[in-house]
């Protein structure tokens, strides 16, 4: 009788709670994430104190929220899950006209920005980069909000290269990759280091760097020049 390969274990699927006042986007926000491996959508809201509720009863592994919703705004339901259930991630889906909001965002915790117009793969992508701890910033979202969070952007990225230029090599490049939206066992497994080493630069350049969480860092790593418009990597300290 042939054996059963070792490693042919299921993968934990991701569970998602989808929180949108239009019932068309949450029908096609599902579509695409469904259509993912290893994803489902376990409840969904029309607003942010059903999206509250629903979070708590269900405690999903990703809360994705769209920011304008009635009775309670994405923003501020974001805030309250994050803070009542540290096992639940807060993705916010944007357009290009909410660029203002995400200071409030990143303020409260939200690890995740993605474009309701976006690619369906970076959608699939980023729920999955959250769900594992990782930070995850649509490249095109990305540098509209870096264009958009306040201040001239050349002096906010003469700013982020100075603060980068005080990083060891080893954590600009690991600064870089959070950028790209990779979790911990990704950049071990890209870097050949442990999870655990891997660990411990993120921690160190999180308080160097003086950032709350990945996505602050990741916008500096973004401002610094070390992860291109389209996502790609530059080298570190390589001109933006």
């Amino acid at each position: 009788m042939d054996e059963m390969p070792q490693d042919h274990r299921p993968l934990r699927c991701t569970r998602v709670l989808l929180a949108d006042d239009e019932a068309m986007i949450r029908a096609g926000v599902r579509a695409i994430l469904t259509a993912g491996d290893g994803i489902e959508v376990v409840a969904e809201a029309a607003d942010g104190r059903e999206a509250i509720e629903l979070a708590q009863a269900h405690r999903p592994d990703v809360a994705l929220l769209d920011i304008r919703m009635p009775r309670l705004d994405g923003l501020a339901a974001g805030e309250e899950i994050v803070r009542t259930l540290p096992g639940t991630a807060v993705a916010m889906l944007t357009t290009f006209s909410e660029d203002a909001y995400v200071a409030r965002a990143l303020g409260g915790g939200a690890t995740g920005f993605l474009l309701k117009s976006g690619d369906p793969h970076e959608l699939i992508a980023g729920v999955r980069a959250v769900a594992g701890g990782a930070a995850f910033l649509s490249p095109k979202v990305a540098r509209y909000v870096i264009d958009g969070l306040g201040g001239r952007r050349i002096g906010r990225e003469s700013a982020a290269r100075t603060r980068v230029a005080a990083l060891t090599p080893r954590e600009r490049e690991v600064l870089g990759l959070v950028g790209a939206g990779l979790s911990n066992p990704e950049i071990a497994a890209r870097l050949h280091l442990v999870e655990g080493t891997v660990k411990a630069y993120v921690s160190a350049v999180l308080d160097r760097l003086e950032v709350k969480n990945r996505v602050q860092a990741a916008i500096v790593a973004y401002e610094a020049g070390l992860v291109a418009d389209d996502g790609a990597r530059t080298a570190p300290g390589a001109p933006g």
